[in-house]
Order: structure tokens, then C-alpha cells, then sequence
């Protein structure tokens, strides 16, 4: 059997699914990716606490590679295209991906906490207590998957037509899956809030205490004033990205659980859910832009790596154009060892060879030779 939905978004067009879930799709994407090769670079160097981080990652990974291609597909047709089965297993991807990331989130910002707050205890944090948590926060987000499977709560179409997630209209008109609904307010949204708004807070707290022993060392001021910057910069992007994310899921959820649902537009489940899906954009553009170590990989291997494909571009030009430049011993010290100032290596340092670009082929193909050779490092 298959489901049959209207597309009553009120922005029934193609601009809402290719030019909201596509590009959106496409940051995600290349984003979690990058993320995913910074940590994979170096795997060696990482501390158990950023395991969380490679964790939010992967499940951003499969919310987007799970949720983005049928949702910009049926956006399209302005249906849903894949039949009740499929309905239910979109649900499913959507409600245990989403529940992992913020579980991660809150979870990180909980080893944050006692690692700056109490680093006599954090000091012992280490690579088991780190898969013991994700393994958790997977059980966890499992849970709340599950149990629409299991009847409490159910799955099923979005109003606006073109996505499926938890069936409103019958947490609106059962009180069995409206105990569903207010179970995933309070455990996948209260409860997360406060907790990381109590470990941020606490850590802000700390590290504006820590400035006074910071007064009495001026040689280590430089030094632990970049620290706190970070700290603080860390802090107010994850709670501001988690508010931003999740708000709006929240307050639809609760509306449409106990407020007259009939008079909810489509558009009202539409915007939240996109909230929600865009903060697989941004997470990982939180801890790579703003943590030194994840960043310093990045710029060099993204310099690596467009170098390369300059001189593929220049080489397809004519052999003229793919004569290398004779490199200068400053630069080939640049070139291993990285920028000081990132998006700064110089223009002659030798391109990775291209058997090393193998896991990024299918992905140049779709790109043209004049987009990748305008393409620029950021640089701070």
C-alpha cells in the first residue's frame, strides 16, 4: 500500500525543495564530510572528548543521506513518492538521528563541564568513558525511535505533504500518543536544554573566575586569554545553534498535541523542520571553524588539495600550462608543516598525487575545472 498526501505547503513549488533542501543538503554534506576527514587525518592526535564530535558528525551524516534526497525528490513532485513503508522508515532515520545529535551535544557539553570545572575528575575521562557514552546516546535516541514502531506514538505523514515524521493528528485526538509527544518535550528537549545550558554557563563562570589567576601569570596571558576566547566562543554557538535548531520542533510539537491542530498551517511544520535539519550544517562548521586544532588540518589539507586541482585545471589548458614551479626551501617548509596564518601556503607547493584523491572522485566529476579554479581558502 502506498500513501497518498497533498502537497498543501502553501510554497508548493520547486524553489522550497531545490532551494531549501538542496543546498542545505549539499553544506551538510560537505561539511560532515570535511569534519569526518579532519578527524580521520588525525585520528592518532584525538582526545576522548572529541569522540563526541566525530559521533555528531556521523549521525548528521545519516540524517542528511537518509532524509535530504527523498525529501528534495518528492518536494519536486509535490508528493510524497515512496509508499508507507518507506514513510515509516524516514521517520524512523529522522527521529534517531536527530535525537543522537542533541543527545551528543548534551553529552559533550557535559564533559566539557568537568573537564574545565573539575579537571581532577576530567583528567581521568579517557577513550572508554568515550564509547561508553556514545553507545549510550545511541540506546537512547534508539528508544524514542522505537517506540512508534512498538504503538506508542505512531509515524506517518508531515500536513505539508512531502516528508513523514510522528503523526500529529493523532497525538492531537489520542492520549496515548499524546503522552508520546510530551515524552520526547521533556527528555529530548527540556531536559537537553538544561543541561547544556547549566554545564555552559557553569564553564563561562569558570573561566571568568580563572582570569584572576590568569592577572597573577603575565607571562601565560596571551596564551590563556585565546583559551577562554575559544571556551567562550564554543559555548554561546552550541547553545545558540541548539535553541535555533530545536525550538521550533518544540513549540509546533506541544501546539499541535494540545492547540486546535485544524488550525495550524503546513507551513508552521514546515519552517521547524528545516530548523531541525539545518543544524546538520552548522555543527560542523561550530567545531571547525572554531577549534584551532581541527581548523589547522583543515586550511593545510584544503590547500593540499586545491593545488592539485589547479594544476589539473592548467594541465588540461596544455602541457605548457602544467610546468611546475621550482619551489623555494621556505616554501617546502610551508608546504609539510602548514601555514601560520591559514589560507596562506604558498602557490608552488607540489600537489598531492592523485591516486591520494581517489575518495573524493566521484565528487570532482560533478564539479567544472572554472568552479574548482576560483575556488579560495578562507583566511581569518
Amino acid at each position: 500500500t502506498s500513501v497518498k498526501l497533498q502537497f498543501a505547503c502553501g510554497c508548493g513549488s520547486h524553489s522550497w525543495g531545490l532551494g531549501v533542501c538542496f543546498p542545505a543538503g549539499v553544506c551538510s554534506l560537505f561539511g560532515n564530510s570535511t569534519l569526518l576527514y579532519v578527524s580521520y587525518k588525525k585520528r592518532h592526535l584525538l582526545k576522548p572528548a572529541e569522540f563526541f564530535i566525530i559521533n555528531l558528525a556521523i549521525s548528521d551524516m545519516g540524517l542528511t543521506l537518509s532524509l535530504y534526497p527523498m525529501a528534495i525528490t518528492s518536494s519536486f513532485y509535490h508528493r510524497w513518492l515512496y509508499g508507507k513503508t518507506v514513510c515509516y522508515i524516514y521517520a524512523f532515520c529522522g527521529m534517531l538521528f536527530g535525537i543522537c545529535s542533541l543527545t551528543t551535544l548534551t553529552l559533550l557539553s557535559m564533559v566539557c563541564f568537568v573537564k574545565v570545572c573539575y579537571p581532577l575528575y576530567g583528567n581521568r575521562f579517557n577513550s572508554v568513558h568515550g564509547r561508553l557514552l556514545i553507545a549510550c546516546a545511541w540506546a537512547y535516541a534508539l528508544l524514542f525511535a522505537c517506540s512508534p514502531l512498538a504503538h506508542w506514538g505512531e509515524y506517518g505523514p508531515e500536513p505539508y505533504g512531502t516528508a513523514c515524521c510522528i503523526d500529529w493528528r493523532l497525538s492531537n485526538q489520542h492520549t496515548k500518543a499524546r503522552s508520546y509527544t510530551m515524552a520526547l518535550f521533556i527528555f529530548c528537549y527540556i531536559l537537553p536544554c538544561c543541561v547544556i545550558v547549566a554545564s555552559y554557563t557553569s564553564i563561562l563562570v569558570t573561566v571568568r573566575a580563572s582570569r584572576k589567576t590568569m592577572e597573577q601569570h603575565a607571562s601565560r596571558q596571551t596564551h590563556m586569554s585565546n583559551i577562554q576566547t575559544i571556551i567562550v566562543k564554543l559555548s554561546v554557538a552550541v547553545c545558540i545553534g541548539f535553541f535555533a535548531a530545536w525550538s521550533p520542533y518544540a513549540v509546533v510539537s506541544m501546539w499541535a498535541a494540545f492547540g486546535h491542530i485544524e488550525n495550524i498551517p503546513p507551513l508552521a511544520f514546515a519552517m521547524p523542520a528545516m530548523f531541525a535539519k539545518s543544524s546538520t550544517i552548522y555543527n560542523p562548521v561550530i567545531y571547525l571553524m572554531l577549534r584551532p586544532n581541527f581548523r589547522k588540518v583543515m586550511y593545510r589539507d584544503l590547500g593540499t588539495l586545491r593545488r592539485a586541482f589547479l594544476k589539473g585545471c592548467r594541465c588540461s589548458q596544455g602541457p605548457s600550462k602544467c610546468r611546475s614551479k621550482p619551489i623555494s626551501s621556505h616554501s617546502q617548509e610551508l608546504c609539510q608543516t602548514g601555514p601560520q596564518v591559514p589560507g596562506q601556503l604558498p602557490d608552488q607547493c607540489p600537489p598531492w598525487p592523485v591516486s591520494q584523491f581517489d575518495w573524493i572522485s566521484g565528487f570532482t566529476k560533478s564539479l567544472s575545472c572554472a568552479a574548482l579554479c576560483s575556488f579560495k581558502l578562507p583566511t581569518q
